[in-house]
């Protein structure tokens, strides 16, 4: 059959018969388990912060600590496997993520909580822009699709975390988080069956021509249009970190609900960003992702502002409606950012990636903060306005490959 190029482009003759898919769902169900248990650290932050008497800043440095190490990490290790190509790093980044998640379960000390953090973080820092390159490389020519179901198998993941320390963690406290490790040695051995499929693609490929890797458009425009997406990222990870840390405090303190119906909140907001994730990238095959990424980020924004203000039933609601609309920008980035720069797919996806992680992070650090010193309603007042610079999507060229 014929096979994508090494680097991740795809020659013109190429159809979606001759994807292989089982790869791509082999690495969805992995990143739904490798998200499942990064999770499971934000989803006990209730629990860290009464056992260790942790103040919101602190609450914002654990998430710091943990997408500060994915984001350092992620862009230096996808241009290295650009080159590179590491057959079996995959495993070995789960493995880093089973430390963690050891560490997490056994930790007496909040240092120990940050290096916990750090070490899952290191395991995302390998995960993620090795499976978005060969996600797209078993794409067929399907490049946003391949990305959503590779997506949205996190997305389920990050809102599955949650929902299980409801019902194992919190009832059974802090020690079994160590359960969790039962699924990074499912991955671990998914992840080993994947790098074997990849050893045989670049064989397979070995013999083929040099793709066409010209830049479509002038290296200034190139450069202003990736500019623009990182800022985008930025835009709506900084809005998605306000829940992922602080959404169950912030339903709490306004609704008074209790820690497990916090966690069952934050699992339909999360459940909304995965459904959101799937819907994006095979639509942005069909209609283009610049138009996606113009409807997720500036379309959102009503449902934002009205948020802070509405009552428990209408928040619910509105946080199902803003999970799904704003979601579905970031697999028609990424595919975006792929093709302005070809044959630098594993960089390309570690910038995004690392920049998501990154931006999160340093946002949850801030926001804590703020919570500290002006209240946790009053992030949501502020966070609500960021969806105004969805209209730099009008910066982005009109055509890529």
């Amino acid at each position: 059959m014929d096979v994508v190029a090494g680097d991740g482009s795809t020659p013109r003759h190429i159809t979606g018969e001759s994807a292989a898919f089982s790869v791509v769902v082999a690495l969805s169900v992995c990143h739904f388990l490798n998200d499942t248990m990064q999770s499971v650290l934000s989803a006990i932050y209730p629990i860290l912060k009464i056992n260790y008497d942790l103040s919101f800043t602190q609450i914002g440095l654990l998430t710091f600590a943990f997408q500060f190490t994915a984001s350092l990490l992620q862009p230096a290790i996808g241009a290295f496997t650009d080159k590179r190509p590491v057959g079996y790093a995959l495993p070995v980044g789960m493995g880093f993520t089973l430390l963690g998640l050891l560490l997490l379960a056994s930790a007496g000390h909040y240092l120990l909580l940050l290096a916990a953090a750090a070490l899952v973080g290191l395991g995302s820092a390998v995960f993620h822009p090795e499976s978005s390159r060969i996600a797209r490389l078993a794409s067929g020519g399907r490049h946003g699709t391949a990305q959503s179901v590779f997506q949205v198998g996190g997305n389920f993941g990050t809102a599955c975390g949650p929902l299980l320390a409801a019902f194992i963690i919190v009832p059974n406290g802090q020690a079994s988080v160590a359960w969790f490790g039962l699924a990074a040695l499912c991955g671990m051995i998914i992840l080993t069956w994947v790098s074997r499929w990849y050893g045989s693609f670049r064989r397979a490929a070995a013999g083929r021509p040099a793709p066409d890797t010209a830049l479509l458009h002038s290296r200034r425009r190139v450069i202003i249009a990736l500019v623009v997406l990182a800022l985008l990222v930025f835009t709506k990870n900084i809005y998605v970190a306000s829940f992922t840390s602080f959404y169950t405090f912030y339903v709490i303190e306004r609704f008074g609900v209790s820690v497990q119906d916090s966690q069952l909140l934050l699992f339909v907001f999360l459940g909304a960003m995965a459904a959101g994730t799937l819907i994006g990238g095979p639509i942005g095959d069909r209609i283009g992702t610049k138009t996606v990424i113009w409807v997720s980020i500036l379309g959102v924004l009503p449902f934002t502002l009205v948020l802070p203000y509405a009552d428990l039933f209408w928040t619910a609601v509105l946080t199902v409606i803003i999970g799904v609309v704003l979601a579905s920008a970031f697999p028609a980035i990424v595919v975006f950012a792929q093709e302005l720069v070809p044959g630098r797919v594993g960089l390309i996806a570690g910038i995004f990636f690392g920049f998501a992680f990154g931006m999160g992070g340093i946002s949850a650090a801030v926001l804590g903060q703020v919570a500290d010193e002006k209240g946790i309603v009053f992030v949501y007042q502020v966070c609500s306005f960021l969806p105004f610079l969805g209209l730099l999507t009008v910066l982005l060229p009109k055509h890529t490959r």
